[in-house]
């Protein structure tokens, strides 16, 4: 690829464009996924994220970055949005919005903390909270690109109605025995749970991780306090710092 046409791309993907709300669906009772149709979209990788902005009618504007939950494979560019009780755009996306509005968006937008299926692995995911949507978007590629790498999710959330994709994660899991999905959940354990019932710490990561002599790859993704402190455990348990990623939002949540 030639630095004109890589330049050229670049500018296309930070360019604003308009796309239409297609499809609206709720995964909890605070969050939901929204399709879009773009007109000048060109691919993602999973891990990758957009930039939303909302104009009110006086001006003023607010932007918002939202990780990509779809996969590469998928036709429609989809979103996972919480609400954030103090938010500015989140609320509006989640409870306002409906199919057919347009919303301002450009993307898509980050180049490290990607996964693709020619990557190999083993391949280890932290979540905490909506930290699952981009590495849901890696799941939904493994399964699309048929790929057999040995994963484990480790998915931290305050209670079961609080887990985004459930039932989609319970279908991924039983269609794959190198797939094992590991929830933990902090304040509200569902009536006769045998799992994990508190944060993310260093005995279960050992537990659910895999050795880190097999080198394997690893994405953590929450809020600031959890990305950092699971990195951090990983880290000391062994991994390669090279081979851990993160990636973090906003200073809800406490640690793991």
């Amino acid at each position: 690829m030639s630095s004109a046409t890589g330049a050229t791309d670049v500018h296309r993907r930070l360019d604003w464009q308009v796309g239409t709300v297609t499809a609206k669906r709720r995964e909890t009772p605070a969050a939901c996924t929204l399709a879009l149709d773009l007109p000048h979209w060109g691919g993602h990788l999973a891990g990758q994220h957009v930039d939303i902005r909302l104009t009110a009618e006086d001006g003023y504007q607010a932007q918002r970055s939202y990780s990509i939950a779809s996969a590469p494979e998928q036709g429609a560019l989809e979103l996972t949005i919480e609400r954030l009780a103090d938010g500015e755009v989140s609320p509006y996306l989640v409870d306002d919005v409906r199919e057919g509005d347009q919303l301002e968006l450009r993307g898509p937008i980050g180049g490290w903390f990607t996964w693709q299926a020619s990557d190999g692995g083993p391949l280890l995911l932290c979540a905490g909270g909506s930290g699952l949507v981009p590495l849901m978007a890696m799941l939904r590629h493994r399964a699309a690109a048929g790929a057999g790498t040995p994963t484990r999710l480790l998915v931290s959330a305050r209670g079961a109605e609080d887990l985004l994709y459930a039932g989609e994660l319970e279908e991924l899991m039983d269609r794959d025995d190198r797939l094992a999905i590991h929830p933990t959940f902090t304040r509200h354990p569902p009536p006769g749970w045998m799992g994990y019932a508190r944060r993310v710490d260093r005995a279960m990561l050992g537990e659910v991780a895999f050795d880190p002599a097999l080198r394997p790859r690893c994405y953590v993704c929450g809020p600031t306090a959890f990305a950092e402190a699971v990195a951090e455990l990983l880290v000391a348990l062994g991994h390669d710092p090279a081979l851990v990623k993160t990636e973090r939002f906003g200073a809800s949540g406490g640690g793991p």
